[in-house]
């Protein structure tokens, strides 16, 4: 089992490797919550 510590720190590198989510650019927090799904969807489908 994962510690819940190693699942946080995984999950920021994972986001730190979308370059559009290392910036803060975004107007709202929808949009800012959709490409933090997108990035999360490609980086499993990478997986696959």
């Amino acid at each position: 089992m994962i510690p819940k510590r190693w699942v946080v720190e995984r999950t920021f590198s994972w986001l730190n490797h979308s370059r559009r989510l290392a910036k803060d650019v975004e107007k709202s927090v929808l949009s800012e919550v959709a490409f933090v799904k997108l990035s999360h969807i490609s980086r499993f489908l990478k997986v696959l």
